[in-house]
């Protein structure tokens, strides 16, 4: 019999206090989003680790420009067989994504034609296409940033609204159009490297050690750090609680030069939030509270994290990996291995994966959040960011005169008061929801998002009480240490170096806590997640795909994290795992 996880009770007819369906119509190439319907359960959906604070109404439009338009519009024009995409479904807040119904067998045999003549100069060309890419990502970015609101209309403020969504949708078309076709690539590398026998954890290990655009934004931190060491600044900088942080240094004049170092960082690196496509997330040009709180958690690592090491080790980790593979191999073997090896390095897929993340997941939205500020600033609403609990559709009304700011105003606050009852039970979300298969065959879902078999099987229950999880092993070695369980980024400080820390999954907000953790393990993820790939260059021991790790594992357990066998172990734990 299937395991069948219940619906029943995030099923609602009205959502969003106001919710209108057109609200969410935004063309779509085969499934829309929407809340949860009674027959949804007969389809598998897994909680989407990416966005732990789920989604206010403004929100939503990643869901129709990302989640659902990007991903089935890169499925079906690339085109990548066996797949259509993704589509989500809401679980209050919370984004539940499963795969979009799939193409037919002609379909699938139509798009793999395609693509044998439209891969080859894709990934010949893609160091100059990701650069072009780059180069309309930061047009658009510096477009949007540079935009005074002040003084401006309501009308003029609605354009500007309505702009900056175009560049959302357009960036998000960008991340997927790369996106497949690396996937692909990388895929059929890792289908030739299974027939040459070559062990899967060794594979990732080829595309290792080469910098990003994330990890320039990591070492400039820990510069700033190093600065501050042993200074009166530092010292200020430990003493002080994170949010009274900024005010108190930069009324101290003895901490006048690191503050200039630390605004030129802000400068440069500012227009990024420290999560993916929210915008509830204030950039750091707007909130400087998280990147020092990374520079205090810095300082209380007692030492500075040496990244020429790290990306040493890295690097020489690789080519150790490549020599060993190709030493087993036949002559005409080691042929394929290099040609396949040498495109999968040109059209790096876990290198982009974090490149992109600063160009695209960090600042796309931000443009949107500047216009909804604006626009409540114009109106003078109670909050300054009561207008992120419009819809799109509702705020691009009212700032056209169409619609009332009062007629929303008090729909507004509801929503405000549901988004937060909602954030308070992420934790207790379901993992799953539906009928849970015995596989899936979407490649994003498996080797992003993890929907493995350890993953299938931790969430049936098969795992429920036991004190071993099985997951895919994400990066090499051995380490043992107290967990740290965590739902979001917005509480990394208070990860203690040498922690092990347990959570849904990770994106580049979480990326400095890899410079003091002793290990990483995640419910999700596959091989090109992010913690995957952000362990393997930071040489941190980590195991994803667990599916049920936050729900075993309890801050102050002490558990064994194995990155070779993708195992880990609760060694002793601080409550009684019956109890939970």
């Amino acid at each position: 019999m299937p395991t069948i996880i219940p619906v029943d009770e995030f099923v609602s007819a009205d959502w969003y206090p106001g919710f209108k369906p057109e609200y969410l119509s935004a063309p779509f190439y085969f499934e829309a989003p929407r809340p949860f319907r009674k027959e949804d359960e007969k389809r598998f959906w897994f909680v989407d680790f990416h966005w732990p604070s789920g989604f206010c109404p403004l929100g939503t439009v990643y869901l129709e420009d990302c989640y659902a338009w990007g991903t089935q519009f890169a499925a079906a024009s690339l085109p990548l067989p066996p797949g259509n995409g993704l589509v989500p479904r809401l679980a209050g807040i919370h984004a539940y994504g499963s795969e979009a119904i799939g193409p037919s067998p002609y379909e699938i045999q139509q798009r793999a034609m395609r693509i044998a003549k439209t891969l080859p100069p894709f990934l010949k060309n893609f160091p100059q296409i990701w650069a072009d890419c780059v180069e309309e990502l930061e047009s658009g970015s510096r477009y949007f940033e540079a935009y005074d609101t002040n003084g401006k209309t309501l009308v003029e403020l609605g354009q500007f609204l309505i702009d900056a969504r175009s560049f959302h949708k357009r960036a998000w078309e960008i991340h997927f159009g790369i996106m497949y076709p690396l996937l692909a690539n990388y895929l059929g590398f890792y289908g030739l490297c299974g027939e040459l026998k070559i062990a899967p954890g060794e594979i990732a290990k080829f595309l290792q050690g080469y910098d990003t655009k994330m990890m320039e934004c990591d070492r400039v931190l820990w510069q700033l750090a190093k600065a501050a060491r042993g200074t009166p600044v530092g010292a200020k900088i430990a003493s002080v609680p994170v949010e009274r942080l900024e005010q108190s240094l930069r009324t101290d004049p003895a901490s006048a030069g690191w503050v200039k170092q630390f605004d030129a960082m802000i400068a440069t690196y500012g227009m990024r939030t420290e999560g993916i496509a929210d915008p509830m997330l204030a950039p750091w040009s707007e909130n400087a509270v998280p990147a020092l709180g990374s520079i205090k958690s810095f300082l209380a690592k007692g030492k500075d994290f040496d990244f020429d090491a790290s990306a040493a080790a890295s690097a020489e980790e690789r080519q150790t990996a490549v020599d060993r593979a190709r030493g087993r191999l036949t002559r005409s073997e080691q042929e394929a291995f290099d040609g396949a090896l040498a495109s999968c390095q040109q059209a790096n897929f876990p290198w982009w994966n974090e490149d992109h993340n600063y160009y695209i997941d960090l600042r796309a939205t931000v443009p949107l959040r500047k216009a909804a500020l604006a626009i409540g600033a114009a109106l003078e609403t109670e909050r300054p960011d009561d207008c992120l609990f419009s819809f799109h559709a509702e705020l691009a009304a009212v700032a056209r005169g169409d619609l009332a700011w009062s007629a929303v105003r008090q729909t507004c606050r509801d929503r405000r008061d549901y988004y937060n009852h909602w954030l308070a039970r992420r934790g207790k979300m379901p993992k799953v929801l539906g009928t849970v298969p015995d596989e899936v065959m979407d490649p994003v879902m498996i080797e992003i998002f993890g929907i493995h078999h350890h993953f299938l099987s931790a969430v049936r229950g098969d795992g429920a009480r036991t004190t071993e999880l099985t997951g895919v092993a994400a990066s090499a070695g051995r380490s043992r240490g107290v967990a740290r369980v965590l739902h979001d980024a917005a509480n990394l400080h208070l990860v203690e170096p040498g922690e092990i820390l347990i959570c849904e999954g990770t994106t580049p907000s979480w990326t400095p806590a890899f410079t003091k953790i002793a290990g990483c393990v995640c419910d999700g993820g596959g091989t090109l997640t992010h913690a995957s790939i952000i362990s393997r260059e930071y040489r941190v021991p980590c195991v994803v795909g667990v599916g049920v790790g936050t729900t075993v594992v309890k801050t102050g357990d002490v558990i064994e994290v194995d990155g070779d066998t993708g195992t880990v172990r609760i060694i002793s734990s601080v409550a009684p795992l019956a109890a939970e």
